[in-house]
C-alpha cells in the first residue's frame, strides 16, 4: 500500500470534483475548491475521521468495499478506479463481477429527479440509487454484503415481501431466479456467482425448487407493483438499460398509464424521506 500516493490521489480528485456534479448544493462559503472531506465521507457512507486519515496518509489499509464506495463517491472512471485499488495494494475486481458505476451513469441517475432509478449488478446487488428510488424502495446506502442483494432479500428475508401484493409473489420469485440463471451461465465459475447461488440453494427450499426448473430470463422490462406505506399501491414499469459491460443495469421505473401512480410519486417527492424504514 502506497499511503502517500493514495492520499494525494484522493485529495486531488476531491478538489477537482464540483458539488453540483454529485447533486450537492454549492453553498455560500467554500474555503477550498471542490468537495469537502465530510461530503466525500457522506457520499461514501463512512465517517469523516476515517476518510480524513486516508487523505493524511495515516489510515489503515482500506477494504475492497471501502475502495468501491470511494470510487463511486468521487465519480471515478474505470481506469481511475483500478488505479485506486493498485495504490491501496489490492487487485481491482475482475470485470466479470464489476460493481463500479462510472461518472456517466451517475450523472444520468442524478438528472432523473422525478423518476425512481437505480443501478444494480448482474447479481441483483443495488449499487447506487437516486433520491426517488430511495423514497420508493428504501435506502440501501448503509447496507452491506448480501443485504444489498435483491434475490437474497427475496428468498432469505421473506418477511419483507409484504411490500408487494401476495398475488405477485410467485411471478417475482421466478423473475429473480431466471435472471440469476442467465448470469450464472454467462459467468460460469466466477466465485461471487457460485457463492450466492450456493447460499440461496442451502437456505431457501423455494429457491432450490425454482432453480431446478431452469428458467432463464435476461434483463427484460416488466410491470412491478409495490405497496408503499405512505401512498399505497404503486403500479410501475421497470425498464432496464445495460451498461457497456453488461454487468450492471440502470433500472428506470416509470408510472403505468391509466393509474394514479404519477400523482403518488409526486406526493412522495413532497413527503421526503421521513419515516421510511422499509427495504426492498
Amino acid at each position: 500500500m502506497n499511503r502517500d500516493e493514495l492520499a494525494d490521489f484522493l485529495r486531488r480528485r476531491r478538489e477537482s470534483l464540483q458539488p453540483a456534479a454529485v447533486g450537492l448544493p454549492e453553498g455560500l462559503r467554500r474555503r477550498t475548491p471542490g468537495l469537502r472531506r465530510d461530503e466525500v465521507a457522506m457520499l461514501a457512507g463512512m465517517s469523516t475521521d476515517y476518510y480524513t486519515r486516508l487523505e493524511q496518509a495515516r489510515g489503515p489499509r482500506p477494504s475492497t468495499q471501502v475502495l468501491g464506495a470511494l470510487a463511486r463517491a468521487l465519480r471515478f472512471t474505470d481506469s481511475e478506479r483500478d488505479h485506486l485499488y493498485y495504490l491501496a495494494g489490492q487487485q481491482p475486481p475482475a470485470r466479470g463481477g464489476d460493481t463500479h458505476v462510472g461518472p456517466g451513469i451517475l450523472h444520468v441517475l442524478a438528472k432523473l429527479d422525478d423518476t425512481p432509478a437505480c443501478v444494480i449488478s448482474d447479481l441483483g446487488e443495488v449499487l447506487v440509487q437516486n433520491r426517488m428510488h430511495t423514497l420508493v424502495s428504501g435506502d440501501f446506502s448503509q447496507r452491506r454484503g448480501l443485504d444489498r442483494c435483491i434475490p437474497w432479500l427475496w428468498f432469505s428475508a421473506t418477511t419483507e415481501r409484504h411490500r408487494f401484493p401476495p398475488e405477485d409473489h410467485a411471478v417475482m420469485g421466478r423473475h429473480h431466479v431466471a435472471g440469476l440463471r442467465a448470469t450464472a451461465a454467462r459467468r460460469a465459475g466466477d466465485a461471487d456467482v457460485t457463492d450466492l447461488v450456493a447460499r440461496l440453494r442451502a437456505s431457501s427450499p423455494e429457491f432450490e425448487e425454482l432453480w431446478h426448473e431452469h428458467e432463464v430470463r435476461a434483463h427484460p422490462g416488466h410491470d412491478k407493483r409495490m405497496i408503499h406505506p405512505e401512498v399505497g399501491l404503486l403500479e410501475l414499469i421497470c425498464e432496464p438499460l445495460l451498461t457497456p459491460s453488461a454487468t450492471r443495469q440502470l433500472l428506470v421505473y416509470y408510472p403505468k398509464s391509466g393509474t394514479d401512480t404519477q400523482e403518488k410519486l409526486e406526493l412522495l417527492r413532497v413527503i421526503g424521506t421521513q419515516n421510511l424504514t422499509h427495504h426492498p
